[in-house]
């Protein structure tokens, strides 16, 4: 069971035990859960639709640090996207105002890019804008070696040098299976991880069961994922299920648009047509820079675009310690 500290139940004489720590925000809303994980390293913040998953690694001071500077910053970041929600489930276009959120202004620089050509809304971006201003807090407060923050598997990442992330990637986010990894290192430009497709958390245009995104920052992953899962599709085929969105959630920013909700067995011929069709637009956004690298999955078959950290197949000791991604 995940106990909460405070002063009242941990005297400022007495350090609370590693595994039983748990940072408390001084400006902690009524609805936000922060505790650490059982494995004593791991901090969970819950607040709504945002679950993190956040780790440092440093001196110990420095990582306690990070992690009050987290909560600090996590406890506000849900009633402040709130505040602007009706701006941020519109579809975004080059003449509006921005913004005045840092999360929300994070959202909008992401899917900006995409205005001209997609329909596309900064919701599109919100789990990695989220990821990234936690981050942010935690490395302005704290020197750390490295650190992450995985919401609900787009991530944020921070390297200094000579450090490393080993990043599992999944073929379906509601069954996971590892299918490859990918080694980010310090000299790599990726910092941010993202993924979409029509079996996970949110909804999809196109058919991909997952498209794992790498890029620069967690935000711009989590709108290029977006794009490319749209991008994966076999239009009209009686197969697949589509609804819409606003038959499955009224305030979904996709309004009436058709999301997938089910997609029957293809031929391998309509698989491949599919995954090329998502290929072909990951490889537009590898050349507008807007990517470092993409894989797309479709019923057990993938499709690597772009090589930062080298896609290799899982393989290597059972017991090495993968960041999963979902």
């Amino acid at each position: 069971m995940r106990t909460a500290w405070s002063p009242e139940n941990y005297p400022e004489d007495k350090e609370p035990a590693r595994s039983d720590f748990v940072v408390l925000s001084s400006a902690m809303n009524s609805r936000a859960q922060i505790a650490m994980l059982p494995d004593g390293r791991r901090l969970h913040l819950h607040d709504g639709p945002i679950d993190l998953i956040v780790e440092a690694f440093g001196s110990a001071p420095e990582v306690e640090t990070a992690y009050r500077a987290a909560c600090d910053r996590f406890v506000t970041v849900l009633d402040e996207l709130c505040s602007e929600l009706a701006y941020l489930r519109q579809a975004c276009r080059p003449e509006q105002p921005w913004p005045d959120g840092a999360v929300a202004r994070r959202m909008v620089a992401a899917v900006m890019p995409y205005t001209p050509q997609y329909f596309i809304t900064p919701m599109a971006a919100v789990a990695g804008a989220v990821a990234e201003e936690i981050l942010a807090a935690m490395v302005a407060t704290a020197e750390l070696s490295r650190a992450y923050v995985n919401d609900g598997g787009d991530i944020a990442l921070h390297l200094n040098d000579g450090e490393k992330f080993t990043i599992g990637m999944v073929e379906r986010p509601d069954r996971p299976s590892l299918f490859g990894k990918t080694a980010i290192a310090a000299h790599d430009p990726v910092r941010g991880i993202a993924t979409s497709g029509w079996r996970g958390r949110s909804f999809s245009l196109g058919i991909a069961d997952a498209v794992t995104v790498l890029a620069d920052r967690a935000a711009a992953a989590d709108a290029a994922a977006t794009i490319i899962a749209n991008a994966v599709d076999l239009p009209g085929h009686p197969s697949i299920l589509r609804v819409p969105a606003c038959e499955l959630a009224p305030d979904s920013d996709l309004g009436d648009r058709p999301v997938t909700q089910a997609v029957g067995t293809l031929s391998n011929d309509e698989v491949e047509q599919a995954l090329a069709a998502g290929a072909r637009t990951a490889e537009l956004l590898l050349r507008m820079g807007l990517v470092r690298a993409a894989a797309i999955c479709l019923q057990g078959n993938t499709r690597v675009v772009g090589t930062v950290g080298g896609l290799k197949l899982v393989e290597g000791p059972e017991h090495e310690r993968i960041l999963l991604h979902a």
